[in-house]
């Protein structure tokens, strides 16, 4: 389908949609996210790997996960009841709230709302919210695969029993408009092309996975390495796209080797912490699959990088150019032309997108509004603000046509 029918498409599949007439057609949001039932982990966890899986557990009053016996402090209240409202820390990602905590910002919670869990309340919401469609991550999913380790078999059991639990919740293409991306990761080469044989077989269209060097039996490794190279190819065969999206990347041990006394669990953060790990694993795992020629040895393979800003991109850039220029004859073409290519990218609402588009095409930007997390914008639609000095071809192409590119050759 080409990226000029899919607004009519969207229209036909979501006549109820209130388009906002700033845009004149239904938006395509490329980062929603719903909240994960409490059995999302354990539903479909076979009776062997319970003791080393997730558990739940009452400490201090409160229910909280173990993963293998150790607290996954990522989110420290994983039931989700209450819940942050929707934007409410929008001004502190836009660093306006100088001396205020990201717990001072939070206000009150608020019970969760049914179209944080249920897909048909979410599509009456997206009508209400002028989108047509919407990709779908995880919350909780995107934060598993660090606090296991090194149990990473335990990991791929729970990744596994969560993929099915999203299959029958929400579903991979849900009426055309809810695509749910599962979680795969890389750690046992075999189970990975498994799994993404499940997802193909299951109607996935977009795939999600950790930014960050995979965990092994014998160590990390770069998602670039000649083992993966199967998962790859069936990516590229199936015409998936693939959607790193933040989460726990596996970078905190960097705040532990300058602040071994820091407190990081929830949402506590220091100054440095900040500073040092603060979008480094993002850059260093796109500069993988270029350096590791991912994108030579599969020329069709489309990688879209959500939620994860987009402030990396320029210093990396000119860090693969130089390495371009200064390792002869590593690259068959110039990386930085690789990057433009094959890599989509949703940035964060505060970043500077007028900026962003002078190093990458406006092809390659795409939008998504982090909805409902509390760092996201308050209503979808909220990202046009960032939108200034585009006219309206480069605004549709970010808020709608460049996710038509990506999903047409997956059948939309």
């Amino acid at each position: 389908m080409s990226d000029t029918t899919l607004a009519d498409r969207l229209s036909q599949v979501a006549p109820d949609v209130k388009i906002n007439p700033a845009l004149g057609y239904a938006a395509f949001d490329a980062d929603n996210h719903y909240y994960e039932s409490e059995d999302a982990l354990t539903r479909h966890l076979p009776k062997q790997w319970r003791r080393r899986g997730p558990q739940w557990a009452e400490i201090n009053g409160r229910k909280r996960l173990m993963m293998g016996g150790k607290l996954h402090g990522f989110i420290p209240s994983p039931t989700f009841d209450p819940i942050a409202k929707p934007g409410c820390a929008h001004d502190y990602f836009a660093a306006k709230l100088e001396g205020k905590s990201l717990m001072d910002v939070m206000g009150d919670l608020e019970p969760i709302r049914p179209e944080y869990r249920d897909r048909e309340a979410r599509l009456k919401v997206m009508d209400e919210q002028g989108l047509g469609a919407s990709w779908l991550f995880p919350t909780l999913g995107v934060t598993l695969e660090v606090t296991f380790q090194p149990d990473w078999e335990a990991a791929l059991a729970t990744l596994r029993a969560f993929n099915r639990w999203l299959l029958e919740d929400w579903g991979f293409a849900y009426k055309d408009r809810l695509f749910a991306a599962p979680v795969i990761s890389l750690s046992d080469p075999d189970w990975a092309v498994e799994e993404v044989e499940w997802c193909i077989a299951n109607g996935t269209k977009v795939i999600s996975m950790r930014n960050g060097p995979v965990y092994t039996a014998s160590g990390t490794t770069s998602p670039g390495a000649p083992e993966f190279d199967p998962f790859w190819a069936r990516c590229e065969e199936a015409n998936l796209v693939v959607a790193p999206h933040a989460g726990d990347d596996g970078y905190g041990f960097l705040g532990e080797m300058w602040e071994p006394w820091a407190d990081r669990s929830g949402f506590h953060v220091t100054a440095l912490q900040k500073c040092i790990t603060s979008q480094r694993a993002v850059p260093d795992f796109f500069a993988a699959l270029v350096c590791h020629k991912v994108f030579e040895r599969f020329p069709r393979l489309r990688v879209a990088s959500v939620e994860n800003g987009a402030s990396w991109i320029a210093p990396l850039l000119v860090r693969l150019y130089r390495g371009h220029a200064q390792v002869k004859g590593h690259y068959k073409t110039n990386p930085v032309d690789q990057f433009h290519e094959h890599i989509w990218v949703t940035p964060f609402w505060e970043d500077k997108i007028s900026d962003l588009a002078k190093v990458i095409p406006a092809e390659r930007i795409i939008f998504g509004s982090d909805w409902p997390h509390m760092e996201g914008v308050v209503r979808p639609l909220d990202f046009l603000d960032t939108l200034d000095g585009f006219d309206g071809a480069a605004r549709r192409r970010i808020m709608c046509d460049n996710v038509a590119e990506l999903m047409a050759a997956a059948n939309i």
